[in-house]
């Protein structure tokens, strides 16, 4: 599996069709906090921006941020980081995420996304914890996880019980429910790091005084073979929690309170241009309706139903 530093070479990060669902879900969601009171214009985004900084213009656009941190922490891409930064009031920060985050000030407001690219291991892990102690009230933790079975492609022997192995030794105080060999079944590794996640955070606020941990997003998808999960929430005291309680974010289908419960699914259909425009033309449908035009599943109606609004589009430009 490639490194977190070398992933920028295999995708083109602004090209992911469900991870730019997602990136658009999150500005939704945004919006709706600054609607309900959160002054979402003045947080600090910090994230991993490598040389796209496609979550960075977004935010900036669309929430009007203008405090951001890209951190880096491969030494040799940073002629092209800083050649690729969008926009000057986005600091940029060569070095492990583990040294940085200790750094975010505690007077600041933060949109932290640890948008990993690999699977869990200790020092992911131990960034989460480190993060989940740190940030400040009202800020906000992202989350994002390759939930492949781990070993997969180093060993093709690897199987269930192995999987249970990794898990226990990378996290095993973070495990909680999860103790029997079936619960580290293929179908249900997303549900273990999601699990595992939740655990780490709320573990990492048992000391700290007037806060907790509030969830809001629980996401799979998949832009290629491996699945991606990502979950995240709010760090809320109480007044925090009574905003969120009082704002439209509750009702969007995409928020997920309870992380027992299956994730949101992001599943963008592959239509034409042509199927495309005929689809907008008859959204939000019933979920009765049926594309007459086309053969076009009810499965298919049905996802392109709930992400239609977020759905990047495409084109070839010639310059």
């Amino acid at each position: 599996m490639s490194s977190s530093a070398e992933s920028y070479l295999k995708v083109s990060y602004d090209l992911r069709p469900a991870k730019q669902v997602e990136r658009r879900i999150f500005i939704d969601a945004f919006q709706g906090l600054a609607q309900a009171g959160f002054q979402i214009s003045d947080y600090q985004y910090t994230g991993f921006g490598s040389i796209y900084f496609v979550d960075f213009i977004l935010f900036h656009k669309f929430l009007g941020i203008t405090k951001m941190l890209s951190i880096e922490r491969d030494y040799k891409i940073k002629k092209r980081v800083y050649f690729n930064r969008p926009y000057k009031t986005v600091d940029i920060r060569m070095d492990l995420a583990k040294k940085v985050i200790p750094t975010l000030s505690s007077r600041t407001k933060h949109i932290l996304w640890l948008d990993y690219d690999q699977i869990i291991d200790e020092e992911k892990l131990y960034e989460v914890i480190l993060a989940s102690g740190h940030l400040s009230s009202g800020s906000i933790i992202l989350v994002t996880l390759d939930a492949s079975p781990p070993g997969t492609e180093r060993d093709e022997m690897y199987g269930i019980s192995e999987w249970k192995k990794y898990y226990s030794s990378v996290a095993e105080n973070y495990l909680g429910g999860f103790s029997d060999e079936a619960d580290f079944k293929l179908t249900n590794l997303c549900r273990v790091n999601v699990g595992i996640i939740h655990n780490a955070i709320k573990s990492a606020l048992v000391h700290r005084a007037g806060v907790k941990f509030v969830p809001m997003f629980n996401f799979l998808y998949a832009d290629g073979r491996h699945p991606m999960v990502t979950c995240g929430g709010m760090i809320a005291s109480s007044s925090d929690e009574e905003k969120l309680k009082e704002s439209d974010l509750r009702n969007k289908p995409y928020y997920m309170a309870d992380f027992s419960k299956p994730p949101f699914e992001i599943r963008v259909p592959k239509v034409t241009r042509k199927e495309r425009l005929y689809l907008d033309s008859n959204m939000p449908c019933q979920r009765s309706w049926r594309a007459e035009k086309f053969n076009f599943s009810a499965k298919d109606i049905a996802e392109y139903r709930k992400i239609y609004r977020y759905i990047p589009a495409y084109a070839e430009m010639m310059l």
